[in-house]
């Protein structure tokens, strides 16, 4: 018997077919978020970067608006750092236009920059748990098809009568290449889980860091 992958394929059953499409499917899948969040982290950390030095320089000069408006701006759109400093400074503009003598004006702007630190990781989280999903189960999908495959094999041979390894060897070689894709789909999934959930840690850090550092700035600010 010609062992081609085309072969194969004609020669599996319903189930097999089906757990192969399935597993494709997951491939895609897994394979578009990790081009997206490849795309979307490089993106965001490259804006980070050139939006520190402008905003170091505009909250020097005391051009707390033109500081928001530059977060806010296209040129920052994907920057982690950026959103989280913008809703500091907005809850600190929007204190500029009165509030009570006793209002925890630093307790405010922490809770408006913890607040929205916590809604950027979680929007920059979308689609990891999919990948780790892909990951933890392709495997065993796989494996539910060579079950199949395996379980089909040695029912032919005891229909057909006959015996012996070359009797199903086909049959278990179709049916372990279900496996295969499964440790080819998940594999990859892993690894990029693994790599951009490290990432988002740094990126919580920094978001964490940078809310401090602005904490600090206005603390230093009420005192002088």
């Amino acid at each position: 018997m010609n062992m081609s992958l085309g072969e194969m394929w004609s020669s599996m059953g319903f189930v097999a077919k089906t757990v192969v499409v399935l597993l494709l499917l997951l491939s895609i899948y897994s394979i578009s978020v990790m081009i997206e969040k490849f795309v979307n982290y490089r993106t965001s950390k490259k804006q980070s970067i050139e939006f520190l030095p402008t905003l170091i320089k505009l909250l020097k000069e005391n051009q707390v608006q033109k500081a928001i408006d530059v977060a806010k701006g296209a040129n920052y759109k994907k920057a982690h750092i950026a959103k989280v400093v913008s809703a500091g400074l907005t809850e600190y503009q929007t204190q500029q236009s009165g509030v009570a003598q006793n209002y925890d004006r630093i307790g405010a702007i922490r809770r408006a920059t913890d607040m929205q630190t916590v809604l950027t990781n979680a929007d920059m989280k979308r689609g990891l748990a999919g990948l780790g999903t892909i990951g933890a189960t392709a495997p065993f999908i796989g494996l539910f098809g060579t079950v199949m495959g395996i379980v089909n094999a040695f029912t032919g041979m005891a229909t057909s009568g006959s015996g012996g390894l070359a009797s199903v060897s086909a049959g278990i070689a179709e049916a372990l290449f279900t496996t295969a894709i499964g440790l080819v789909v998940a594999i990859p999934a892993v690894m990029a889980f693994n790599y951009f959930t490290d990432r988002l840690e740094r990126y919580t850090i920094e978001m964490n860091n940078a809310s401090q550092e602005l904490i600090d700035f206005f603390l230093k600010k009420q005192g002088a």
